[in-house]
């Protein structure tokens, strides 16, 4: 049988699975992908999406269901900000190329109900995917990849043709930037690639039926041979780790030792040291979340209560500043639903700053992370009047 150059075929205990590697955004794949199941007409095919990525492709009202309180009171932020750097990345990529993002999985869904084939979504829950990944970054990391995602969601200007794109889906070109991306950030490996290869795999094996067409991107094709046959526990996979005793220990030590630092100083010299300390914590803490808070155009009232709120919220660990100043910003914002309803068509920096649901999130973002670079900078100046 003649399948195009994307399609690996795997046997096992004389079944077949067929990999289609796609490009997320390309005509070529969609193509490709109707022809493959035309042609082999499986049993069943799978596609590379959880229930999550699926309504979302198919429900085009999610975005009205927003609720911007919930999402900064439940500290959503910044995984609402990700999904919509995520998002327009490939929106952008798809009007260039006229293809819509997700194409070729929905190609896949209509293929296999034409042909009679069983459906299976294939794919970890993507809350699962990215808490698991973020959980396993240090700060510094994360802001990195915060700053990474920022030039995802504001652009860089780059022409993509179609011609580029097709180029990615060369297994060995994808599998080495996928390679340098895990290599200058290891601790995604495992989450991010290695997880979600086992994950598919095993999802595909448990397919029912003997011929199985298997919808992926081209570049988990290589891990997903490589877990053929081999026993995987999905749901320990699934399984969303509690923050490490260590980290919890952290963070109730730093307040607290910044507390007895107060004490000690106060204690001493008749109040001169804690005077000292108190506005080595002040300042930086203040400064720097109004700073960050400023730098994105929030309201005014909004930059006072960060200049206010972090020095305060810094020494309390369930509580931080981007949740205070992402309500008040809100509050005084006031995002409709038409604002959420704009959210899948934002492209670029102007159209996200005029958004007032973006815009909202992005200031409780960076009084977060103020916040936090204040605390770094204030705990190191009281720590030298020790």
């Amino acid at each position: 049988m003649d399948l195009g150059p994307n399609v690996t075929l795997l046997e096992r205990d004389g079944r077949r699975f067929y990999l289609v590697g796609t490009a997320h955004i390309s005509e070529r794949s969609v193509r490709e992908v109707r022809e493959t199941i035309e042609k082999v007409r499986p049993d069943t095919v799978c596609i590379e999406l959880c229930e999550t990525r699926y309504q979302s492709l198919v429900d085009s009202d999610r975005w009205k269901k927003l609720d911007i309180f919930q999402l900064i009171k439940q500290g959503k932020v910044l995984f609402t900000l990700a999904n919509l750097a995520l998002s327009a990345y490939q929106r952008r990529l798809g009007e260039k190329l006229g293809v819509r993002p997700g194409a070729e999985q929905l190609e896949a869904v209509k293929v296999a109900e034409e042909t009679g084939a069983q459906l299976i979504l294939a794919d970890r829950d993507i809350q699962a995917t990215l808490k698991r990944t973020w959980r396993s970054l240090s700060f510094w990391n994360k802001v990195k990849v915060l700053g990474s995602l920022n030039a995802g969601f504001f652009g860089s200007g780059e022409e993509i043709t179609e011609e580029s794109l097709e180029k990615l889906k060369d297994r060995d070109t994808l599998t080495e930037t996928m390679q340098a991306f895990a290599e200058e950030l290891p601790q995604i490996q495992r989450p991010l690639i290695d997880e979600r290869d086992q994950f598919l795999m095993s999802a595909v094996e448990d397919a029912p039926g003997d011929t199985v067409v298997a919808v992926v991107g081209a570049g988990h094709v290589p891990g997903m041979q490589r877990y053929l046959g081999k026993p995987i526990d999905r749901d320990a996979l699934s399984v969303i780790p509690p923050p490490g005793p260590w980290g919890r220990v952290i963070k109730w030590t730093i307040p607290t030792l910044i507390l007895l630092a107060f004490w000690w100083g106060y204690s001493q010299n008749q109040g001169q040291s804690f005077e000292r300390m108190l506005l080595a914590w002040i300042i930086p803490n203040a400064v720097l979340a109004a700073v960050l808070t400023a730098a994105v155009l929030a309201k005014p009232l909004s930059i006072i209560v960060a200049a206010l709120a972090s020095p305060i919220t810094s020494l309390n660990p369930t509580i931080g500043a981007g949740m205070v100043v992402g309500l008040v910003e809100a509050w005084l914002r006031k995002p409709t639903v038409a604002d959420a309803e704009e959210l899948p068509h934002l492209t670029g920096i102007k159209q996200s700053f005029k958004n007032p649901f973006v815009r909202v999130l992005i200031v409780a973002a960076a009084a977060t992370l103020g916040s936090a670079l204040g605390a770094w900078v204030g705990g190191f100046l009281v720590a030298t009047y020790l």
